[in-house]
């Protein structure tokens, strides 16, 4: 069942320019591992954290931080939630994302979906694909802030 959606749009240039005048907002806003990604790939990744916030229904105190991209081996994103935001989605019985991101000057896109599976369907998601991809959970190479 369909829990949530969200998308966003990020203008390329506009985003260049927040960062520019905010010292701080790079670590403020993104893990380690997204820091050093090319302007482009910040953007997107800035829509899908507002993406995954409007899919929670935008509570306050989500942590930007509790919410990161991360890349397949073959390059696929996919949202990993820990802390505010992962907690946000469990109260919301949300054990599933879909992420999708795009960029294109002068924009960059994400859109998210949150889902709930059942046990059956969260069976069938592990037989289909092993590494659970997507699947609302902790991930090793980030702690809780």
């Amino acid at each position: 069942m369909i829990i949530g959606t969200g998308v966003d749009v990020v203008n390329i240039n506009r985003f260049a320019e927040i960062i520019e005048r905010t010292p701080g907002f790079i670590d403020r806003v993104f893990v380690e591992h997204e820091r050093d990604k090319l302007l482009r790939s910040l953007a997107a990744r800035f829509a899908a954290k507002e993406a995954a916030a409007k899919a929670l229904r935008a509570p306050a105190g989500l942590v930007w931080q509790h919410c990161w991209i991360e890349n397949d081996p073959d390059g696929a994103p996919h949202l990993v939630a820990t802390g505010t935001v992962a907690q946000r989605a469990a109260d919301l019985g949300i054990n599933r994302w879909h992420l999708t991101l795009t960029h294109d000057e002068p924009v960059a896109i994400a859109s998210v979906v949150a889902e709930h599976l059942t046990d059956d369907e969260l069976l069938t998601l592990m037989r289909l694909d092993p590494a659970g991809r997507g699947l609302l959970s902790a991930h090793p190479r980030e702690t809780d802030r």
